[in-house]
């Protein structure tokens, strides 16, 4: 079975595109939303992202947790914020290899919102299919990454436009 390279989703969030931006490409704040995402540390220089910028993030699902090592491969503030992830391992990343790439766009529509589309695009090319497959339905309990990806991406969006809505700061870290 062809495996789905790439899945994406949008939500319209009362915020200005630039305000969107701003609270999604800080990687150190993404554990705030995403349901696997615990969090990252910048390596080198802080501030604005940045292309080139590198960083580690922190993931957990169920029992499991990893580090990624990531690049920023776009940073356009309200407009595109984009990476690609490109080591794993448990405690720290030191097995190297094209994984995926993550992007957020940023559209501004009427009334002052913003449209925020977030894609997940499966750099595994190298990996037959069927063992892709295979690989991803153990890693998530019976899914492909794609499928399952696309839930975590709904609930990443979901979260991050109750946090930006919010009269109050929704934005610190979940338990």
């Amino acid at each position: 079975m062809a495996r789905t390279m790439s899945v994406s989703d949008s939500i319209v969030i009362l915020a200005e595109p630039s305000a969107v931006y701003a609270r999604l490409s800080d990687p150190t704040a993404m554990g705030r939303w995403s349901p696997e995402n615990r969090g990252a540390k910048v390596l080198g220089e802080r501030g604005d992202a940045y292309v080139g910028m590198v960083f580690e993030g922190r993931n957990k699902r169920g029992a499991m947790s990893w580090t990624t090592r990531c690049t920023v491969t776009a940073a356009d503030p309200g407009e595109r914020f984009a990476f690609r992830v490109h080591a794993i391992g448990a405690r720290r990343p030191f097995l190297p290899g094209a994984i995926a790439t993550w992007e957020y766009r940023f559209e501004a529509v009427d009334g002052g919102g913003t449209k925020v589309t977030e894609t997940w695009t499966d750099d595994r090319r190298a990996w037959p299919d069927f063992l892709a497959n295979a690989f991803d339905r153990a890693a998530t309990r019976g899914h492909t990454f794609a499928v399952f990806q696309r839930r975590n991406i709904r609930t990443t969006l979901e979260r991050l436009k109750v946090a930006l809505e919010s009269p109050l700061d929704e934005g610190a870290p979940r338990a």
